[in-house]
């Protein structure tokens, strides 16, 4: 078997723009590796990302394979306002001014989106423009008029709605502006798997877009982005609210130190890994490949330390949405983290979670883990309406791969997140044998498990209630033999007696399953004692089925070529449900 060599666990997130939005560059993008697609609502109309969410939807259709939508909030990032020749020049020295009211910009005076500058913003605050590339020192502030009177410290070009950080300033502005409201709306209506919030300042941010969310009826899981300094302070709290969290470590550097966004990345990681939410590392991993073919070492080394670290998604963003390379940029981001993969299996333990959440779930999902690696299981299946299992399997990261079972597409999308996970849609069956049994057959189908991979299985006896998980269960994969339409209820195992004619069942045993073209009348004593009957005759009203019906005998009926397909004497389970026939003998809890 080999799905533990060949499914990646570190997930993929593309940024869908210019450059990817015909049909053709998605299913390329997603046949390289991508597994979420994330929409920039900084940029492009509703109808503009309406277009692409269709187009996602029917591509991944075609694809026959879950692909989440990621909605990513423009937040309320401020910026300057638009100059009267487009674009200024500053020189060290220089004196400026920052206002918040409604002027055209000039060499000495720009507006900026926020009104409560003059008052938040203290003497002697450092301010960044255009992502650090300028910077200022506050001398001076006319409250009456909402005048910040600055002086150049780093001088270079402005031009129209750069942005605006403060870096140490404590700003009341909300996370959530009109326009991600009415963008959160649209997202929602629109079907997206999960809602990116940006600029998080603390955990009321996170409180009012899930209440906001609720108020809708909807159960969208939401990502906490990490750029302000403030959110860092108060890490715990706000990751202990949100669904995922991602390093935007655009803005995080400008707010920051360069040279301690790394420990802060490996510390959001470390956070998140405990906490069992996933986490996305995000900007310029890439970014040498928007236009170039190759990445730079540096960059390949960012990517690598990353998905060493423990993040569960890298995420691609210029690269694929206005980069000439987005296939290669995904392919490759893909074989980085492929390899990275391969250096861990041999090196396991070096980052084990430590969770100290005492609870029956965290127990089995660990054990779960520790059983697949002591067995050299195939893959470990979870059963999940919410996808609570699958990522609390996920936590403990086992070097075996997660088949997590669901019935509900959107989770199945969702888990396209979490690292380790691969989602299959199974229909839920009234019992959690059942449902591990179809899960088998539908993961056989994909040739992702194959006759004799052991199994390990982790689920909730108590059905659709997230955080039940309490049950373990091993099993080997059986092959189907043969299906047909099925009469009765629930599984029937026993030995196959494989018989032409009446004569060749002169001594059927009790409890043995017959196996016959078709019956006659010669058959009803072998009938009376079997505990099923498999016949190759396909009829409703042949004699096998109404017979069968009659005494109570579950029947399969219409399995090509069953007495060449099975063998005398061997051990089989008839699934009457589906109408399967498998080798070896299958139990339901």
């Amino acid at each position: 078997m080999q799905l533990r060599d060949s499914l990646r666990r570190t997930k993929i997130v593309a940024t869908i723009g210019p450059a990817t939005s015909s049909p053709e560059m998605l299913k390329a993008i997603i046949e390289a590796g991508a597994t979420t697609l994330r929409l920039n609502f900084s940029h492009g109309t509703h109808a503009d990302h309406q277009r692409s969410i269709r187009l996602i939807r029917q591509t991944a259709f075609e694809l026959n394979q879950p692909v989440a939508i990621l909605q990513d909030l423009q937040g309320p990032k401020i910026r300057l306002g638009k100059f009267d020749n487009g674009s200024i020049v500053l020189a060290k020295g220089d004196r400026f001014t920052l206002t918040n009211r409604p002027v055209v910009g000039t060499q000495e005076i720009s507006c900026v989106t926020y009104d409560y500058l003059a008052e938040e913003v203290p003497v002697g605050a450092k301010i960044l423009l255009d992502d650090g590339r300028v910077e200022m020192v506050v001398e001076e502030i006319n409250r009456d008029k909402g005048d910040l009177h600055c002086r150049i410290t780093v001088p270079g070009k402005l031009s129209n709605n750069k942005g605006v950080n403060f870096p140490g300033v404590y700003l009341s502005i909300k996370a959530m502006t009109d326009k991600d409201r009415e963008d959160l709306m649209f997202g929602l209506d629109q079907g997206v798997d999960w809602v990116a919030l940006s600029f998080v300042r603390n955990p009321q941010d996170m409180i009012e877009i899930k209440e906001l969310i609720s108020s809708t009826g909807k159960q969208v899981p939401v990502i906490a982005k990490i750029e302000k300094h403030e959110a860092i302070e108060q890490m715990e709290a706000v990751l202990a609210l949100c669904d995922g969290v991602m390093v935007a470590r655009g803005d995080l550097g400008v707010e920051l130190p360069a040279e301690d966004v790394p420990v802060l990345q490996k510390r959001l990681i470390a956070t998140a890994n405990r906490l069992g939410i996933p986490i996305i590392t995000a900007t310029q991993m890439l970014d040498s490949m928007v236009s170039n073919p190759r990445p730079t070492r540096a960059e390949v080394s960012d990517v690598a330390n990353a998905i060493l670290d423990g993040t569960d998604a890298v995420m691609l963003s210029n690269e694929t949405a206005v980069g000439s390379f987005p296939v290669e940029a995904v392919a490759t981001m893909a074989r980085i983290a492929e390899r990275m993969e391969q250096e861990e299996a041999q090196h396991l333990n070096l980052r084990s979670v430590r969770d100290a959440r005492r609870s029956i779930p965290n127990a089995i999902s660990q054990a779960v883990g520790q059983i697949a690696e002591q067995l050299g299981a195939a893959a470990i299946m979870t059963l999940t309406q919410t996808g609570a299992t699958a990522r609390n399997v996920s936590k403990f990261r086992p070097n075996t791969p997660i088949l997590a079972v669901t019935p509900h597409v959107n989770v199945a999308r969702q888990l396209q997140m979490v690292w380790g996970v691969k989602p299959l849609l199974v229909l839920g069956l009234p019992s959690t044998g059942q449902t591990f049994q179809a899960a088998i057959n539908v993961a056989q189908e994909l040739k992702l498990l194959s006759e004799g991979d052991l199994v390990v299985m982790t689920a909730g006896t108590l059905q659709g209630i997230s955080g039940s998980t309490d049950l373990i269960k091993v099993e080997v994969v059986t092959a189907v033999l043969g299906h047909g339409i099925g009469l009765g209820q629930g599984l029937v195992s026993g030995r196959a007696r494989v018989a032409n004619t009446g004569m060749d069942v002169s001594n059927f045993n009790p409890g043995d399953i017959l196996v016959a073209p078709r019956t006659s009348a010669d058959f009803v004593e072998a009938i009376r004692k079997a505990a099923g009957i498999i016949t190759e005759e396909e009829s409703l009203t042949s004699h096998a089925a109404v017979i069968g019906l009659r005494l109570g005998v579950p029947v399969i009926v219409g399995v090509k070529q069953a007495t060449q397909v099975i063998r005398d004497g061997a051990i089989i389970t008839l699934d009457l449900q589906r109408g399967l026939i498998y080798s070896g003998a299958v139990r339901t809890p």
